[in-house]
């Protein structure tokens, strides 16, 4: 018989959790280590210890909740996410792969199942980066990627450190970050996009995740007086910029259907209605799963800036950030796939568009992720949702991959 999970133990315990932060709409703000990001840690942390798992934590504030195995000199295998939240986000996204980490412990306890590894379900600190950037930070710095002073120093809007925070509300731990041995590790997520709820399918096999590149754009034009300044005499910095829009929009449509072209952010200087703009800051963002393509847009956007350089404005860009696509572990992958089949569950291969602390977590460990449908597809947003059965699928997914690895 195919061992399944508590579906309404993990729907209630999704239901509990959602508590800290809570917002209007169903939605939660839960910002990395904030208090109610503390609140959600010591819930955790007594879940954790009422199923019998110890609990350690690292410097970065990464939390390992343990089910020891019978062979403790073995790599663990690894399952988890994150429970911090985007402001004004979802109460799903991240937290969602914890819990169902947790559930299947207490289906492992309940069933009295002993596995040879021992299991871990990790709560990865700041992987939104909505608080502090660069987002999943300290998957990052576990993998490697980052060192542990880059980490531990990012500051939030008000300038407190992660250090600084991870101090205020008790979650400094003592643990290294990494240089340990994982034998294989699982990220369950909701899809935060249509496709799957579109298709009518259960589960997504997540088989590799886009590359990304972050660029941060100025246009310097000239301020001046709105109402005295002929049209032909001005420097419009916003024209120069609208410019670009469409130009990253452009190059967006002309590589999909896998391109994502963004520009998210903009800041207009001086921001006044009654004088022409002479600057804007923005900011561009490209996904694509392939490397060379993400080349290509890349010289698309340097071309792009060049020709409003050639005119009466002047313009540049910068390269602040980016990492290559991933493609996940293909034995890891095919756990997934064999226990989506096992348990009859409908089931597509996918390319994750968002990132997530797998893609780090993947450099040092074979690693595999797990997607379920949200309703239309709507994620960081209070109206994110998913029901009840899908969450319940997910996690017998994760539950039998998990088995497949952990030598029960």
């Amino acid at each position: 018989m195919i061992p399944q999970v508590n579906g309404e133990r993990l729907w209630q315990s999704l239901r509990d959790m959602a508590q800290f932060g809570a917002i209007p709409k169903d939605g939660v703000t839960r910002l990395a280590l904030s208090e109610e990001d503390r609140q959600a840690r010591d819930q955790l942390r007594a879940w954790a210890l009422e199923a019998g798992c110890s609990v350690r934590v690292d410097r970065m504030g990464n939390m390992f909740l343990r089910r020891e195995g019978t062979r403790p000199e073995l790599a663990p295998v690894v399952t988890g996410s994150h429970v911090d939240s985007q402001p004004n986000g979802g109460r799903f996204d991240g937290i969602y792969g914890v819990l169902a980490g947790l559930e299947v412990i207490r289906t492992l306890n309940d069933g009295q199942i002993a596995t040879e590894r021992a299991l871990e379900v990790v709560n990865w600190t700041n992987e939104e980066g909505a608080r502090f950037a660069p987002a999943m930070i300290a998957s990052g710095v576990f993998a490697g990627v980052f060192d542990e002073e880059y980490g531990l120093s990012r500051r939030d809007a008000q300038g407190i450190s992660i250090g600084e925070a991870l101090k205020q509300i008790g979650y400094d731990g003592e643990d290294p970050v990494g240089g340990r041995p994982i034998h294989a590790a699982f990220e369950l997520h909701i899809e935060q996009g249509p496709i799957l709820e579109a298709e009518n399918i259960e589960i997504g096999v997540v088989t590799s995740a886009q590359g990304q590149r972050w660029y941060e754009l100025e246009i310097l034009g000239f301020s001046a007086h709105a109402g005295t300044t002929p049209m032909e005499r001005r420097r419009d910095a916003l024209l120069g910029f609208a410019a670009m829009v469409t130009a990253v929009n452009q190059i967006g449509l002309d590589f999909m259907p896998d391109a994502r072209a963004t520009v998210g952010m903009a800041q207009i200087t001086p921001n006044s209605r009654n004088v022409v703009p002479g600057k804007v800051f923005f900011s561009v963002e490209f996904r694509h799963p392939q490397e060379a393509v993400l080349e290509q847009m890349e010289q698309r956007l340097l071309a792009a800036v060049a020709e409003v350089d050639a005119g009466t404005l002047s313009a540049r860009a910068e390269r602040i950030f980016q990492y290559r696509p991933i493609r996940f572990d293909e034995n890891c992958i095919d756990s997934v796939r064999q226990a989506a089949q096992a348990l009859g569950y409908s089931h597509r291969e996918m390319v994750s568009g968002a990132g997530h602390d797998a893609c780090y977590l993947s450099r040092v460990a074979p690693t595999a992720m797990i997607f379920i449908p949200c309703v239309d597809g709507i994620s960081h947003n209070e109206l994110e949702n998913i029901s009840p059965a899908w969450a319940t699928a997910g996690a017998n997914v994760l539950l039998n991959a998990l088995l497949a690895q952990t030598g029960a």
